[in-house]
């Protein structure tokens, strides 16, 4: 894997791909930086568009890596210097940027997450080419036993992360997901569902339209509700360049962010801003100065910043091996492999083999390209993020109606799109995370067809489900998730832990 991603990286860098690139990196910086506009939404945008101007699949893939680079670490400036986080991911970085950027350190804090988004995402591309050969050796072995779980369990982690308070709303959500991925024909007999006679629905609700009004819409609406929550006074950046002796300092911390951004990466649906605060929260546990949090703590910004990007590199993993999106912006980029005809899973080293590679190289030119352009923009980006909201947002919505037209050429993308955009605020409203619904409609499609493959081939039976060790922990891995979630099941849990550690300390 190592020696052809060494091929790829000369050969993916043609001038039209670094000029792609060159682009989309600056607008995912753009798009970072601008509160509502998140990573999923940019690389959901540009996905229509790509896939529309019929460029190549590697040009594809430099587009929305590029985008997706550019916007996770984006947020960063506007977290910084105005404590408005452009996105969630980079919501623990303000906890210490903005109060840095009070102490006039603002430009060396943007530098500082410079760097740091840069070593992360390296960092997760690393671990892309060490994991995947030994994950895919592992998956070779699934079946469609394994596939239905898998996917089951992605539905339900991912409801329990994004919802902590009410989890039974993210299962709900997901739930709801997987439901509308049954609508159009039947993969395994042809047989349609849940069409209603609409010849538009016989091959399905399409994801892209729908993922479009799921997120846009919402953000849409409570941005114009309240316009003036975004006006806030730029502040004057200067010296933008970190402090090395600072960073050599951490080194450590650096390495030990990055494992969490790429593990929490790994997990089906959880995404970026679960890495940033994971990253934080140990950094401010083991930190020798914990008085200083809160109040502009450098630890801090590294920790977020190379924890958030490396998660990039660790969504790509269970994506490319499993077909199982890591985050919700990974989503986006699972429905645009798919457009490209292109199948992630176990077969996609033989299949396609040198896509792997290729991701990684893409991975590595868009994290130099994103040191460059960060600190070339950082003395700018806080004047952009100040565009009024009533001439931002109804661009967002132009373009939102655009790229579900484009998909199919076709009005009912469209209304689905508004529709569902709709069905989402309301959602949203009441409590329920679209992170589960985003993943249970992408997983669906693979929940559904290998569920009733393995009924098929076993006659009915459900013997297969018990009789497979891997189906047998990933049940027990979704059971705990269920069970984890129960005031009853954490009693017992605290139970057994006091019981034990009395135990330990009486036998000692």
């Amino acid at each position: 894997m190592i020696e052809d991603f060494l091929v790829q990286l000369p050969s993916v860098l043609t001038p039209t791909n670094a000029l792609i690139l060159l682009c989309t990196v600056v607008l995912g910086i753009i798009f970072g930086a601008l509160p509502g506009l998140t990573a999923t939404l940019g690389v959901a945008l540009l996905t229509p568009v790509a896939y529309g101007l019929k460029l190549p699949t590697e040009s594809v893939m430099v587009a929305l890596l590029g985008m997706y680079v550019g916007a996770i670490y984006g947020g960063s400036h506007s977290a910084i210097m105005l404590n408005i986080p452009g996105t969630a991911a980079a919501a623990a970085t303000a906890v210490e940027g903005y109060p840095l950027a009070k102490q006039g350190r603002g430009g060396e804090a943007i530098g500082t997450a410079t760097v740091m988004s840069c070593f992360g995402t390296l960092a997760g591309m690393m671990a892309m080419l060490l994991v995947i050969p030994l994950l895919t050796r592992l998956t070779l072995q699934f079946s469609s036993v394994e596939f239905f779980l898998l996917a089951l369990f992605g539905v339900l982690i991912c409801g329990s992360l994004t919802s902590p308070d009410t989890p039974v709303k993210g299962w709900l959500a997901g739930f709801l997901g997987l439901l509308m991925a049954t609508v159009g024909a039947d993969p395994l007999q042809g047989y349609l569902r849940f069409t209603f006679g609409i010849r538009d629905l016989f091959d399905g609700i399409q994801p892209i339209p729908v993922l479009l009004g799921g997120f846009a819409i919402p953000q849409i609406i409570r941005s114009l509700k309240d316009p003036s929550a975004q006006v806030v006074a730029a502040r004057r950046v200067t010296r933008v360049m970190p402090r090395w002796s600072v960073l050599r300092r951490h080194v450590l911390l650096s390495l030990r962010s990055a494992l969490i951004g790429v593990g929490v990466g790994t997990i089906p649906g959880v995404g970026e801003d679960v890495a940033a605060w994971m990253a934080y929260d140990a950094a401010r546990k083991t930190s020798r100065n914990k008085e200083l949090y809160g109040k502009g703590n450098m630890e801090g910004v590294i920790a977020a910043e190379t924890a958030n990007n490396a998660c990039i590199g660790g969504a790509l993993v269970p994506l490319l091996t499993l077909g199982v999106p890591g985050s919700p912006p990974a989503a986006m980029l699972l429905g645009a492999i798919l457009l490209c005809g292109i199948r992630p899973g176990p077969l996609l080293p033989q299949e396609a083999p040198s896509f792997i590679p290729q991701m990684a190289a893409i991975l590595f030119w868009a994290s130099l390209t994103m040191l460059v352009c960060g600190f070339a923009m950082s003395k700018v980006t806080v004047w952009v993020v100040q565009m009024p909201v009533a001439i931002l947002m109804p661009m967002v919505a132009l373009f939102t109606v655009i790229g579900s037209y484009a998909l199919d050429n076709t009005m009912f993308n469209v209304y689905l799109m508004l529709g569902f955009g709709l069905i989402a605020y309301l959602l949203e409203e009441m409590g329920y995370p679209m992170a589960p619904l985003v993943i249970g409609i992408i997983l669906g499609p693979m929940a559904d067809m290998n569920l009733r493959r393995a009924i098929l081939a076993s006659g009915g039976s459900v013997g297969p489900f018990f009789g497979r060790p891997v189906a047998v922990v990933l049940m027990l891995l979704t059971a705990y998730s269920l069970l984890s979630q129960t005031r009853l099941f954490r009693a017992a849990v605290a139970r057994v832990r006091s019981a034990a550690g009395a135990a330990w300390r009486k036998a000692r």
